[in-house]
């Protein structure tokens, strides 16, 4: 998946990653794994951190940097569960990307031309995640009857979307569901037996 891009350091993270494709502008790499060669305390290092973190806190095996040519700075700007998926990232930044950098002239404008492109893909990725929410129009409806229920505006008040969301309401998160209509932002929790509700008028 594409990722908004982030500076990192290398210095400190070669002995975690394998670089194993490389461009004047891009570099793929593979997280090192317990028992690869050339690294056995590293390999032995990313092994406990693997073991010790929760799936969802795993990163991912495979990532794609960005740097500038003379550069020290890195950006990570796509990462990869598989092998194929970073490869259809990989292809797609040499198919679009690669020879269209070495047209500027100021390494500042490349810097800010990539970063837009990524955010451009990263926009394009979650517009494509919301039509497929809006195919499914039987959650909708069941988030709408939801809403009209709890929050008894007119019928005049139509929901426009709907997210799970977190809202800090004293000491403890909330754990709910955050409604956009019209007229209203609305959120609505119901935790350990306790109604929070908050309607913001816009």
């Amino acid at each position: 998946m594409w990722l908004k891009p982030e500076e990192v350091l290398l210095k400190n993270a070669l002995k975690l990653w394998v670089t194993e494709k490389s461009n004047s502008y891009f570099i793929l790499q593979r997280r090192r794994r317990q028992g690869d060669s050339g690294g056995k305390l590293s390999g032995l290092l990313v092994g406990a951190l693997d073991a010790v973190l929760d799936s969802n806190a795993r990163v991912a095996p495979f990532r794609i940097l960005y740097q500038m040519p003379g550069s020290q700075v890195y950006w990570v700007i796509a990462c990869g569960a598989t092998l194929e998926e970073i490869h259809l990232h990989w292809a797609w930044l040499e198919q679009n990307l690669l020879h269209t950098l070495s047209v500027f002239d100021n390494k500042d404008d490349v810097i800010s031309f990539v970063h837009g492109k990524v955010r451009g893909l990263i926009a394009e990725e979650t517009r494509s995640k919301l039509a497929e929410q809006e195919e499914d129009p039987e959650k909708f409806r069941e988030a709408l009857v939801k809403f009209e229920t709890r929050f008894n505006f007119p019928d005049l008040e139509k929901l426009v979307t709907y997210y799970s969301c977190c809202c800090w309401k004293g000491r403890v998160p909330r754990q709910g569901w955050i409604y956009l209509s019209i007229n209203h932002l609305c959120f609505y929790s119901f935790l350990l037996g306790k109604e929070v509700k908050l309607i913001i008028p816009l």
